[in-house]
């Protein structure tokens, strides 16, 4: 047999051995466990794990407790208790309203087992009849209960698509009736590992099932209107914006959808091209920009919302501590998508005086209950230059414009918590904040701050009380901002503003020869009032949650307070490690101090004023030079008073002086 069929015939019989041996070597390859160090939570399931009682902690929260990683390994923050049992709050009215529409009624630990009936004044005499009917109702025959930690067949679906060690998903099984499931989802094998442990630690694992997932994939897995989740709760670390399409599809109709949003210095103006990137808007810098980042949170959801004919209805939105928490209901109509764009705004703030002019993108226009015709807005409403400081103006959103709450669910919320406080740690906080909520304009978007107006003139500030009792007076309605302290949110123009501040300062002149011609300020004071303010107090100047010292804004609740680092496998970068990093980066972009060498060298190179007057007593002493000025470094030095010395004891004996010194 030759040499060449002799390789062939080799070549043939040994193929088939060389590919089982290759897929044998992959499949080996592949069984090997992942790099959890080039893993993040939420992203890639870790390799390795670890047992669950290695270095835990315990954490009693609500009627939950549940254990985690002393390490950072799994998010977890404290301060944003509030969040929780806010939403605690939420859901279960939600809940209380959807299963009434059911006949069934939900018991709440601690609230008086009194029912409900909304009662209409022009039919009394029925209601009354009817009442007299059901006291003779058979015992058989009562209205169907849904209690806490019960499986209710016709109840709410929940999913938390970012569970992180569960806390959440457990508390809403262990404190919100009226549930037929609660689905704690994550993306990390150690996160859903401790979701496992403490749902059989809370004796909840009838109602609370760990899931591991993306929160994306999840929700665009249940589209079908029989899968959908009736609440959605979506809490990220950071920015919520990549979940928002999934979650909007994955609501039914009249769904609850609660989104928190951390990333505010993006919200908030630092980033407005980052803002524009992941919602939609541009956000600026502003005073109110706490509320800016909740409008352009509710415009995102509707225009995602928008792609499917479906819109949203706010409920609820909150500005807190370091974030923005917003309840919105999901409905399908396609007429109601047609109002979206007149329910949108652009913003023209002034860079000068603050003066801010909203623009609708759309408009809306025919009689009431008519058909209603939708066409472009007309604009803009102002000028290039500000009208009041000749500054120029810039653009924002677009945003949400319209009503931010529904203030019927608002008071049903914050009833539920007055009648039951002992139900949650922060009870005093939600009442203050939802009472403050209950005054706010609804139709006014946006605020003015009392600091901001009297540091654009210079002038002292006026009390709250004063200012607010001048609009009143000049007839403009005016109310208080849960998300600033000292928020003035009114329906007055910005004209008339100016008008009660240059009223105000004339009460205390400002020094007109110290502003320049083109500040803010000096054009502003420039112009006389057309409206005569007056600043006598009012008894409705004081709004109610401010006269019963109600805790409307949260005080610093513990050292260090903020967001949290981002969880990472291992728990790298956690508590005390933190600590370190924060104190080494301390200051870093500051310049170092100056040395006192170079110091010294620095000022030699100045000649001495009073030595070419023939007045410096200093001699060697003097930190300046006494060297005889030549014309060219008289054109370019500057004389300098000898007022500084380089150290205050003289020169020991061997010491030498600079050059050109006496």
């Amino acid at each position: 047999m030759s040499s060449a069929r002799i390789v062939l015939w080799l070549n043939l019989t040994l193929r088939p051995s060389c590919s089982l041996c290759r897929a044998q070597f992959i499949k080996g390859q592949l069984q090997t466990p992942a790099n959890p160090a080039a893993m993040e939570n939420g992203t890639m399931p870790c390799g390795e794990k670890r047992p669950l009682e290695a270095q835990e902690t315990t954490v009693t929260e609500g009627a939950a407790k549940i254990v985690f990683p002393s390490a950072n390994e799994v998010f977890y923050n404290p301060v944003q208790e509030f969040n929780r049992d806010l939403t605690c709050a939420v859901i279960t009215e939600f809940a209380r309203i959807q299963l009434e529409a059911k006949g069934i009624q939900i018991k709440v630990p601690g609230e008086k087992d009194v029912q409900k009936v909304v009662v209409d004044l022009s039919e009394q005499e029925e209601d009354k009849a009817e009442l007299k009917e059901g006291a003779n109702v058979a015992p058989g025959d009562q209205p169907r209960t849904a209690a806490v930690g019960e499986i209710c067949e016709e109840g709410l679906r929940v999913l938390e698509g970012l569970a992180a060690s569960g806390l959440r998903s457990i508390r809403f099984a262990r404190e919100v009736p009226g549930l037929r499931s609660v689905i704690a989802n994550d993306a990390s094998s150690r996160a859903v590992d401790l979701i496992r442990h403490n749902v059989q630690l809370n004796k909840v694992a009838h109602l609370v099932q760990p899931s591991q997932a993306d929160a994306r994939m999840l929700m665009y897995q249940h589209q079908r209107v029989s899968e959908r989740f009736e609440v959605i709760d979506l809490d990220p670390y950071g920015s919520p914006a990549p979940f928002l399409d999934a979650a909007v599809q994955a609501s039914p109709a009249a769904g609850l959808l609660c989104v928190t949003c951390t990333d505010m210095a993006v919200l908030a103006g630092n980033s407005g091209e980052t803002c524009y990137s992941k919602y939609g808007a541009m956000a600026l810098k502003s005073r109110a920009c706490h509320e800016m980042a909740l409008r352009i949170v509710l415009h995102s959801l509707d225009l995602r919302a928008n792609c499917y004919q479906r819109f949203v209805v706010p409920l609820l939105s909150i500005s807190a501590d370091f974030y923005v928490r917003v309840f919105v209901r999901v409905f399908t109509g396609q007429a109601k998508v047609k109002a979206s764009a007149s329910k949108q705004a652009l913003v023209f703030q002034c860079v000068g005086c603050g003066a801010f002019h909203l623009q609708h993108l759309g408009k809306a226009s025919g009689p009431s209950g008519g058909r209603v015709k939708f066409s472009a807005a007309c604009g803009p409403p102002v000028a290039p230059e500000c009208e009041h400081c000749g500054q120029r103006h810039q653009l924002g959103g677009p945003l949400w414009a319209e009503p931010i709450h529904d203030l019927d669910f608002v008071g049903r919320v914050l009833e539920a918590v007055s009648a039951n406080p002992g139900r949650f740690h922060t009870s005093e906080r939600i009442r203050g904040v939802l009472s403050v909520v209950t005054e706010e304009l609804p139709d006014v978007p946006l605020y003015y701050t009392l600091d901001q107006l009297s540091s654009t003139i210079h002038c002292s500030t006026p009390s709250l009380l004063q200012l607010r009792s001048a609009l009143l007076h000049a007839g403009f309605r005016v109310s208080l901002s849960h998300a600033c302290k000292n928020a003035v949110k009114t329906d007055a123009p910005a004209s008339a503003l100016w008008d009660i501040m240059r009223c105000w300062e004339k009460g205390c002149p400002v020094k007109r020869e110290r502003l320049s011609e083109t500040s803010p300020a000096f054009r502003i004071l420039s112009v006389e009032p057309r409206l005569q303010a007056n600043f006598t107090i009012r008894d409705d100047a004081n709004p109610s949650s401010r006269q019963r010292g109600l805790k409307r804004f949260q005080a610093n609740p513990e050292a260090n307070w903020g967001p949290r680092p981002r969880a990472r496998p291992g728990g790298k970068a956690g508590g005390e490690a933190m600590g370190d990093r924060r104190r080494l980066l301390q200051n870093k972009r500051k310049e170092p101090a100056e040395d006192l060498v170079q110091r010294a060298a620095r000022l030699k190179t100045f000649p001495c004023k009073r030595f070419k007057e023939g007045t410096c007593q200093r001699g060697n002493q003097c930190c300046y030079s006494h060297r005889p000025p030549t014309p060219e470094a008289t054109a370019e030095a500057t004389p300098t008073n000898c007022l500084e010395t380089l150290n205050q004891n003289p020169p020991g004996p061997g010491a030498t002086t600079g050059p050109g010194v006496d």
